[in-house]
């Protein structure tokens, strides 16, 4: 079941979630991924991809990193992608956090689903994905939070419910 409430003031406000992260998907290459070390926040730029049915986020990241020692750690994990790069005026800025569970992807056949959806967006980062040495990661989103306008939220929690 797919679940969106608004915290705003007009219903002139609404905001598909799942439509704004398809066009963010199309217009943005990066993130930024939060993970927790030793009870403090760590983020690090990420470049990813949503799955077509928008429940999973994918990104790349060397085994020797924080952010993936951080993953393995506790899966926990928020990512933030927003439109900044769009230079258009602060009062079109948007952003939308997705949260939930983080695991590196094992070899097989939806890995190798996911990597093809990785590399169809990131052509240039195909021999990076593919390395022994890099985990193709995949973030099952159990909640969307899109701010637009300053205070226009929208909560989305996906049908999957992101594995909770």
């Amino acid at each position: 079941m797919v679940t969106e409430r608004k915290r705003s003031s007009g219903a002139a406000d609404f905001v598909s979630v799942p439509e704004r992260l398809r066009s963010l998907n199309d217009m943005e290459r990066f993130a930024v991924l939060a993970t927790e070390e030793e009870g403090r926040p760590y983020a690090s730029l990420v470049a990813y991809a949503l799955s077509p049915n928008l429940e999973v986020v994918l990104f790349a990241t060397p085994k020797n990193t924080r952010k993936y020692k951080n993953i393995m750690r506790a899966g926990q994990v928020a990512l933030l992608i927003d439109n900044r790069s769009q230079d258009s005026p602060v009062t079109k800025a948007e952003a939308v956090t997705l949260m939930g569970n983080a695991k590196p992807l094992r070899k097989g056949r939806e890995r190798d689903e996911m990597v093809r959806i990785y590399v169809d967006k990131h052509q240039d980062l195909k021999d990076f994905v593919e390395s022994a040495t890099t985990a193709l990661v995949a973030l099952r989103i159990s909640q969307a939070v899109h701010v637009c306008n300053f205070q226009t939220v929208t909560v989305w929690e996906p049908a999957s419910g992101g594995g909770r």
